[in-house]
């Protein structure tokens, strides 16, 4: 008797299987299970698990150094870096009144202006803002900077008659001090 080989195909009688569906459609019931470091972990260190977590990845010192290189033929000539210039407190009204008084710019334009020289136009504005800022600092403390030979006196008070003897004694003083 001749030997008949067995056929893989099923018989039509036969149930048949669902068609194949391409791997991009398939939904897989189970969940891959993530063992190891993904691939090419080594050479990308900073998208690791630590990274995306939002602590910071260790550096890794076989790069080496990140400091910038000029690449310049000649070196250029060095400029010393800046130093900050300390803070000072902060000085009362009075302390900075006396300050500005005492600046010997200031008096030595106002010593020219008394002389009757001309001031350019720089140190005229530079006089006018320091005798403004004195001005202010003054009204602020409430000194005032005026003469007592200006202030009229009313005759009946014997008292202001006496003042303006004094003070008429201060001007002839001066007048005299001149010569």
């Amino acid at each position: 008797m001749t030997r008949i080989k067995k056929s893989r195909k099923a018989p039509s009688s036969a149930p048949q299987q669902a068609p194949r569906t391409p791997k991009s459609e398939r939904v897989s019931s189970t969940k891959k299970r993530d063992t190891g470091n993904k691939s090419g972990s080594r050479q990308n260190p900073g998208k690791d698990k630590q990274g995306s977590s939002g602590q910071k990845a260790n550096k890794d010192p076989r790069h080496g150094s990140k400091k910038p290189i000029a690449l310049q033929l000649a070196p250029q000539a060095k400029t010393e870096p800046k130093v900050a210039k300390p803070k000072q407190p902060k000085l009362s009204d009075e302390q900075l009144l006396l300050q500005l008084e005492e600046d010997p710019r200031l008096n030595q334009l106002l010593d020219r202006l008394e002389e009757g020289r001309v001031l350019g136009a720089e140190d005229q504005r530079w006089l006018d803002e320091q005798l403004a800022t004195i001005e202010a600092l003054m009204d602020k403390l409430g000194i005032s900077d005026f003469d007592e030979a200006d202030v009229d006196y009313d005759d009946d008070d014997e008292e202001a008659l006496l003042k303006k003897f004094e003070s008429g004694a201060d001007v002839l003083k001066q007048y005299q001090d001149k010569d």
